[in-house]
């Protein structure tokens, strides 16, 4: 335990429900399980007995469902639900999602499972693998349960409230519009794939058990005609052709030379560099203003029903406590009760390192860039993934719009997960931008001195995405979609939230999914009509919870709720905070 961490003298008996592992922390559900895995840590280091289960991964040939205990972590102890009825992620469950409205029999094993620990309080961090009913059927045994929604889950199984995974879904049209939306495989070939090779990697270890499946693979694909392509056929694809200026030598050309160069690297169907979205600038108040639209089924839709059950979930939780204000408003205008949402703002033990890193800097005043002064380029960073949701085709395209002029005096410093190969190839030809693979926790402390400014081009309803708060944390301006949860922290310079740092502000917003919109904010930067804060000035203008304070927060929760006094807490919330429209 760390050093003056707080110990409990009334330790709580905390039960947390969620889909991944918690050893892997963000390399297995992203933010959400980073967000769930630290919350679990720092209650078992408080001094609480903190257990974890997750549901719809795990899979055999042979028994029924059941669960599993597992090794611990970091002083939690973890279990799965084994051949449970609900796959996880969301996405492999979407088509199946007549089993999430309910399920006795996977429910009675969480019952039983809570039963047997002493569980005094419940914990929702993701029900992705559950059945909707088992929050009612937690609340019946008398314990009360808290629900974290990280996403939009429980009204969308898509979660991200994206169609088809590009295009903001302001109208599910009484759920009609959700069939279709994702392409998943049958549940026999999901449950059966699953036990397969969960089973081969138990009995022969997970070295033995990937060479299986790919000597498996190649033989089905052998059976079935299909052709390995050959590293010939992959280098007449992407062959990087003799450089055009090969003649030139050392000779940069004229002074208008785009400083582009041409590696013959063109985009193939096989990149899936997709066309995004882009919803009008006001998407926020649109969706919230449309309550009518999103509580409507037509023809008794299943998706419809089902966005009805995940309400009704919510509602017969004892509180549920998004971490934006934005989300709050979502669910509230979705259906869920008012009385019981509250927000409760995130904070992660790598947060805090980020800010004391930032505070300790001796460039903590200092403002990091302006064209006057400058003798090298302004560094823009991109952290995220390849997915459509994070939005790096965006800030692809917003790059190809730029002026030589502008762009000359830039570097793009990308650090996304996933496959880029794509996204490389469509940037070859500017040597202004970097692509530096994924990252971690740890590595994000050193990456806060290789860029001057964050970009967050997100096309979906963001909540509260980690980026954005490591950004923050990091004393680091923004550049962000006007779109979802990022608005109830990010101020523009001269708007009213901007006041608490002189009217700098903290970030430029843009309509999400334009990518000229995007571009033009990079040149403003460049050009220099905003001002870039030094980091001190942009903690001033940034309202940010620290870890030990999280933990204490959500520990406050429970025991509201186990004295019950929820009511009267929830009450005078509101009455201090009132939710209305985003500004």
């Amino acid at each position: 335990m760390p050093p003056g961490w707080p110990r409990t003298d009334r330790p709580l008996r905390i039960a947390i429900l969620g889909w991944a592992r918690l050893r892997l922390q963000a390399l297995e559900g992203s933010g959400y399980n980073l967000s769930a895995t630290e919350l679990a840590a720092g209650l078992a280091m408080s001094g609480h007995s903190v257990f974890y289960l997750r549901s719809g991964m795990d899979y055999s040939l042979v028994g029924g469902p059941r669960i599993r205990h597992e090794k611990p972590w970091r002083g939690v102890r973890c279990s799965a639900l084994v051949n449970s009825r609900n796959f996880s992620p969301a996405s492999t469950n979407f088509a199946h999602v007549a089993n999430e409205l309910s399920s006795p029999r996977d429910d009675a094993l969480v019952l039983r499972w809570l039963d047997s620990i002493g569980a005094e309080v419940v914990h929702v961090h993701s029900l992705e693998g559950f059945a909707l009913s088992v929050v009612e059927a937690i609340r019946r045994s008398g314990r009360p349960v808290v629900v974290t929604p990280h996403n939009y889950w429980y009204v969308c199984p898509q979660v991200d409230l994206l169609h088809k995974e590009r295009d903001c879904c302001m109208d599910y049209d009484g759920g009609r519009r959700c069939v279709g939306c994702l392409e998943t495989s049958s549940r026999r070939a999901v449950r059966f794939n699953r036990a397969v090779e969960q089973g081969a990697e138990r009995l022969f270890g997970p070295e033995t058990a990937a060479l299986m499946e790919v000597i498996f693979k190649a033989a089905r694909d052998a059976l079935k005609g299909k052709k390995k392509p050959t590293p010939e056929d992959v280098e007449q694809a992407d062959r990087i052709k003799l450089d055009p200026e090969s003649a030139r030598g050392f000779d940069p050309g004229p002074p208008d030379h785009p400083g582009t160069f041409d590696h013959g690297l063109q985009l193939r169907p096989r990149d899936k560099i997709d066309e995004l979205g882009s919803p009008t600038l006001d998407a926020n108040e649109r969706f919230l203003a449309s309550r009518d639209v999103h509580l409507r089924v037509i023809d008794d839709s299943l998706y419809g029903r089902r966005r009805l059950a995940g309400v009704e979930a919510l509602n017969h939780a004892s509180l549920v406590i998004p971490p934006s204000e934005f989300m709050c408003r979502v669910y509230e205008t979705m259906g869920v009760d008012r009385s019981r949402i509250r927000h409760v703002r995130l904070g992660q033990p790598h947060f805090d390192q980020i800010n004391r890193r930032a505070r300790r800097s001796p460039f903590y005043d200092t403002r990091p860039w302006n064209p006057g002064e400058a003798r090298r380029p302004i560094h823009f960073g991109f952290l995220g993934t390849t997915r459509n949701n994070k939005g790096l085709g965006v800030l692809a395209r917003a790059i190809q719009r730029l002026e030589p002029s502008v762009r000359k005096r830039c570097q793009f410093i990308v650090h996304a997960y996933g496959v880029d190969w794509g996204y490389r190839k469509m940037l070859s030809m500017y040597p202004e931008v970097s692509f530096l693979g994924g990252y971690d926790t740890i590595m994000l402390l050193s990456a806060a001195g290789e860029y001057d400014v964050g970009i967050l081009p997100h096309i979906w309803f963001e909540n509260s995405p980690l980026v954005m708060l490591e950004h923050l944390h990091a004393g680091k301006f923004i550049v962000a979609s006007r779109l979802g949860g990022p608005v109830d922290w990010l101020h523009e310079p001269g708007s009213p939230g901007s006041r608490a740092n002189g009217g700098l502000g903290n970030a430029l917003l843009f309509r999400a999914g334009d990518p000229d919109a995007l571009a033009d904010c990079l040149r403003r930067i460049v050009a220099g009509e905003v001002v870039i804060p030094s980091p001190r000035e942009i903690h001033d203008a940034s309202v940010l919870r620290s870890y030990p304070e999280h933990v204490g927060e959500v520990e406050s929760v429970y025991r509201e709720l186990l004295n019950g006094d929820a009511t009267r807490a929830l009450r005078a919330e509101r009455d201090r905070a009132p939710i209305s429209a985003a500004p």
